[in-house]
């Protein structure tokens, strides 16, 4: 073989192996480039509809007419929804009723099933079940504000949380249990703030309470303006006692007792203040 014959035969030889990696390389770019990924092919993706809208149940998205950018998952859901736009429901009758709200999430079964308002958030079985046009309301947690109709920027986390609230605002409940049996019978009602398992459980009535760690002011029915930080602080006030203070695990006050501070346990070395 002569060496021209030989550089011929190595010549061939590296452009079938450079060809053997080149060709699957640019099969793959193709495959991959933006334009050839950038429109889906036919059928369009099942659940899609014009407006940007996506249905996937019997019943969801029933009555759809002008409204955009919704998602409807499960049996019914936002079945009555007219022209509200950007929500989000997940879960059987999640949202069933809603016909012109906007920019609500509903995730579990019939959460915010009766509402019509704005900007609320609900996860968790019958979250918000009742609310009609209570607007920035945000419940998580199973029965976390049930009973809620009217009433707005209220927050719930934790099962049963604020569960039996209908008009009263403003309030924050977290943990399970917590402000279960609030009601709310009076515009003054409400601006409560309780942290920790069933704090606060069951006032009925009152406003501007500041319970901090499980069971605080776990006894008090109706009463307002008291502040308890600790495990079961407060825990003797049961009926009306108000603008009370009371820090630290097991410092209980006394029944009847008004504008006093307490700092400890309940007995007499216990540091206690009374102010007018």
């Amino acid at each position: 073989m002569t060496t021209l014959q030989f550089r011929k035969s190595i010549g061939r030889s590296l452009f079938w192996q450079c060809g053997f990696v080149l060709i699957p390389l640019a099969l793959a770019w193709f495959g991959l480039s933006p334009a050839a990924k950038a429109v889906l092919p036919p059928p369009p993706p099942d659940g899609g509809y014009p407006g940007a809208n996506t249905a996937e149940g019997n019943g969801a998205l029933f009555s759809l007419t002008s409204g955009t950018n919704n998602t409807a998952v499960g049996a019914n859901a936002l079945h009555d929804n007219t022209n509200g736009s950007f929500n989000v429901a997940v879960g059987s009758s999640a949202l069933a009723n809603n016909t012109t709200g906007f920019q609500n999430m509903a995730i579990g079964a019939e959460a915010l099933k009766d509402s019509n308002g704005n900007f609320n958030l609900a996860i968790g079985f019958r979250v918000g079940y009742m609310n009609t046009t209570g607007n920035h309301v945000t419940g998580v947690g199973a029965a976390a504000l049930r009973n809620n109709t009217t009433a707005g920027f209220n927050t719930a986390i934790g099962a049963d949380a604020l569960r039996e609230n209908t008009v009263s605002e403003s309030n924050v409940a977290v943990g399970d249990a917590v402000l279960a049996n609030f009601r709310g019978t009076t515009s003054n009602d409400g601006f409560n703030t309780a942290l920790g398992s069933q704090a606060l459980v069951a006032e009925e009535r009152g406003e501007e309470n500041v319970a901090v760690g499980r069971q605080a002011l776990g006894l008090l029915t109706h009463g307002s303006n008291n502040i308890a930080v600790g495990w079961g602080a407060g825990a003797n006030y049961v009926a009306g006692e108000s603008g009370n203070i009371c820090i630290g695990s097991g410092t209980g006050g006394s029944v009847g007792e008004n504008n006093n501070i307490r700092i400890g346990d309940a007995s007499p070395s216990a540091v206690r203040w009374h102010y007018p």
